[in-house]
């Protein structure tokens, strides 16, 4: 809020490159706070797919978490009024990277109650693929 009111005293002095430099600002701290939501969903989404490919199986609670944590991206991901996305395909490759470690953190607790520690369970698991299919249920074309 208060960078809004620094935005209006701004305008109403003539400071245009002020105003841009504060919009520009705002503009990132936007963008981080989806990059930032984006990613708490990816990890209930990774955390999910390990623990199908390790334990070879699935659930209904585990598809509906998998359904709704892509549902949560793709809503994030999308702008409302102006049309588009907030992150291109790479930026949101990268969100999963980075959210992929402490997704196995989160699996090694639960797959097989716990049976494996992370190290152990990233051993189990082919990352890659797991990583493809998550981004192939996040994309926006899907």
């Amino acid at each position: 809020m208060e960078e809004l009111l620094t935005l209006k005293d701004l305008l109403l002095k003539g400071d245009i490159k002020g105003s841009l430099a504060l919009v520009e600002e705002l503009e990132e701290m936007s963008k981080d706070d989806k990059i930032n939501n984006i990613g708490s969903y990816a990890i209930i989404l990774l955390l999910h797919l390990i623990k199908q490919q390790v334990e070879n199986r699935t659930t209904r609670s585990w598809d509906v978490s998998i359904y709704n944590s892509a549902s949560a991206i793709k809503k994030k991901n999308k702008r409302r009024k102006a049309g588009g996305f907030y992150l291109t395909l790479e930026e949101l490759s990268l969100a999963l990277e980075e959210a992929y470690p402490d997704a196995i953190k989160a699996a090694s607790l639960e797959v097989e109650e716990g049976l494996y520690d992370a190290d152990t369970l990233e051993t189990m698991v082919n990352r890659e693929e797991i990583l493809n299919r998550a981004m192939a249920l996040i994309s926006p074309e899907s």
